[in-house]
């Protein structure tokens, strides 16, 4: 097994060393220390300074019918209105955050790697629309992110500002899907796809985290393991409720009152081979509610590592069987 965090940090330029809170004030002068709803003792360097993992601030797209993948290429993919993009995991698993606007709408795509956790958010707070970097830190093993506009930390898996002026605030989540870049085509052949904005920038199609997945223990977390199934197995979460994903796979279909769950195979894991494309097949979720007229909407959800799942809701169920 091949575990490559380390080589990727050196990649990045960085010592790796955990940095203490005191020395942040000086790499984060305009943030508000004395505001913050955690102990910062919880947050760690990952590695990498502040924007060390860049965003991405000015995507490109191309149609989907002219975008070489394949098709198990696993993207996250949004619809507002009648548009659509994909935004590949090839791609943000090497910056993490894209900041766009899709329908005349400002949205943060975002992915930790760590956490498996893809999670796409609504830019506008009151009057304002916020920008989305990385600070290079974790909580949980999970990407604190910052905005450009007040230099707040944010917690990416449940969108709660964390330290900073926005202490407290929340994001709105929107629902997208984690699919096979296959699924997306067949289903929105008008849609855009998200491409390297300079493909020589990084080893796009490449795992940088190659055999994580099968870590014994996750990357800088040394909170409590869920006893259910081990730690870097995948469950499927909506809200502060949890499937495991071998339950959704072994049975295809889980409603759960207006919920829908459903499993096909086809999408590979970015967390697993050294190509993306190539690694083991995970399958396609997809969580849908059904509405009161019968007819179906798509659900904010996420597949995410279960210790991670189980860090933010320590008494939450977590269904496996």
């Amino acid at each position: 097994m091949r575990f490559l965090i380390a080589p990727v940090l050196l990649l990045l330029g960085v010592a790796g060393a955990v940095a203490q809170p005191m020395s942040w004030r000086a790499e984060w002068p305009r943030t508000d220390f004395d505001r913050r709803s955690v102990d910062l003792a919880e947050i760690v360097s990952g590695g990498p300074p502040k924007d060390g993992i860049p965003s991405i601030d000015a995507p490109r797209f191309r149609p989907a019918s002219e975008v070489a993948l394949a098709d198990r290429e696993p993207v996250i993919s949004v619809e507002i209105g009648d548009a659509a993009r994909a935004y590949p995991l090839q791609i943000l698993i090497w910056h993490e955050i894209v900041n766009d606007e899709l329908g005349g709408r400002p949205i943060a795509v975002t992915f930790c790697p760590l956490c498996n956790t893809g999670i796409v958010f609504d830019r506008r707070l009151d009057d304002r629309v916020l920008d989305f970097g990385t600070t290079g830190k974790l909580r949980n093993s999970d990407l604190v992110m910052y905005d450009r506009q007040t230099e707040s930390w944010w917690q990416q898996f449940t969108g709660r500002a964390i330290v900073g002026e926005l202490t407290g605030a929340k994001l709105r989540m929107l629902p997208s899907r984690l699919e096979s870049f296959a699924r997306f085509r067949a289903r929105r052949p008008d849609g855009e796809v998200l491409v390297p904005t300079d493909p020589r920038l990084r080893a796009y199609g490449t795992n940088p985290y190659a055999g994580y997945e099968r870590a014994p223990r996750p990357f800088l977390y040394d909170g409590p393991l869920p006893e259910e199934i081990p730690p870097l197995q995948r469950v499927v979460r909506v809200g502060a409720e949890a499937w495991s994903l071998a339950l959704v796979r072994e049975k295809g279909r889980i409603e759960a009152g207006d919920l829908v769950i459903t499993w096909e195979p086809g999408q590979a894991s970015a967390l697993d081979a050294g190509v993306i494309a190539q690694g083991i097949d995970v399958g396609n979720v997809l969580v849908q509610r059904r509405r009161a007229d019968g007819s179906m909407e798509d659900v904010v959800y996420s597949v995410d590592f279960a210790f991670a799942f189980r860090a933010f809701y320590p008494d939450a169920p977590l269904h496996t069987r």
